[in-house]
């Protein structure tokens, strides 16, 4: 995946996630037009296996007749071959399966780098591995090289947080969920440091990355308030997820999130995030930065009760 996004390039490409967008707004985005029409695009959708047949259909039907100038990259882990998704893309394109080490999940890969050091001869404490796996990724391949790197240069010495922060340059992909996940808690600490991690693997100056990551922000929010609405008509999110066409973990987590904030709160995070994206484009003389971490901490702090008279 990286290669491909280095062929196409980071501003040709459009990373999306199964478990918020659907077939047809995949289908959409690969019809988009670019700046110039004839621009090659890249768009990535991640965990496809979390689709049901309903959001593959649309997947499907494109197939048959994709855009020339758009490449589609489906990422899922545990899709058979027989599968109606994978058949169709095998039809017009390229089926890649990679059989990695068994790992579980991303939580189990800090110990995996740890036996990976204790091979070569070193003890490496959770903490150093874990932020090894965050500035690196789940690529392993990659985790075993920098393994490597770490260790000859340690030349049986210990390695702790501060060598792997000085050592490893961070490329791992952050997902916007980190800081979303952090505002539905109501977490400014997470949120800002999510928001700053984001920012900083976004590659290019930050007048670029904001907006679209504000975006990202405001269209969260609003399907946190859409389903606060729901709830409150007394629809279920398993019955929301129906019919909001959305994978029903998702909408449950937008359901739990929405429980975190009044009414209000999110009416006037909408309109937060609004004043936020016209001070990033000229509204402000602050740095972008300090608007968006000051809108964050304005947006995930819980309110202060009114006194009681």
């Amino acid at each position: 995946m990286r290669r491909l996004r280095d062929r196409i390039g980071e501003d040709a490409t459009e990373l999306l996630s199964a478990l918020e967008a659907g077939g047809e707004a995949v289908v959409a985005s690969c019809n988009a037009l670019g700046l110039f029409a004839s621009e090659r695009r890249l768009v990535v959708v991640e965990h496809v296996e979390s689709w049901k047949a309903g959001e593959v259909e649309p997947v499907v039907d494109y197939l048959k007749s994709p855009s020339p100038e758009t490449v589609l990259a489906l990422v899922g882990a545990g899709i058979r071959k027989d599968a109606a998704l994978a058949k169709a893309v095998a039809k017009i394109g390229e089926l890649l399966v990679y059989d990695l080490p068994k790992r579980g999940t991303r939580a189990d890969l800090p110990g995996w780098v740890r036996r990976q050091f204790a091979a070569l001869g070193l003890k490496v404490d959770a903490a150093a591995a874990s932020l090894l796996v965050d500035l690196v990724g789940d690529d392993l391949d990659e985790l075993a090289g920098e393994v490597e790197k770490l260790a000859a240069w340690a030349n049986g010495q210990p390695v702790g947080e501060r060598e792997v922060e000085l050592l490893v340059a961070p490329r791992g992909e952050i997902p916007p969920f980190a800081m979303t996940d952090a505002w539905g808690r109501r977490d400014v600490a997470g949120v800002l440091e999510a928001s700053e991690r984001l920012l900083a693997r976004a590659g290019g100056p930050a007048r670029d990355s904001l907006p679209r990551i504000v975006g990202l922000m405001t269209g969260h929010v609003a399907r946190v308030a859409e389903c606060q609405s729901l709830a409150a008509d007394g629809v279920t999110p398993r019955d929301a997820a129906e019919r909001l066409k959305r994978n029903r973990f998702y909408v449950e987590k937008l359901f739990e999130q929405a429980a975190n904030f009044t009414t209000d709160e999110l009416r006037d995070a909408i309109v937060r995030l609004a004043e936020l994206d016209l001070a990033l484009k000229g509204g402000s003389r602050l740095a972008g930065e300090l608007e968006f971490s000051r809108a964050l901490v304005d947006l995930t702090r819980p309110r202060e009760a009114a006194p009681v008279v």
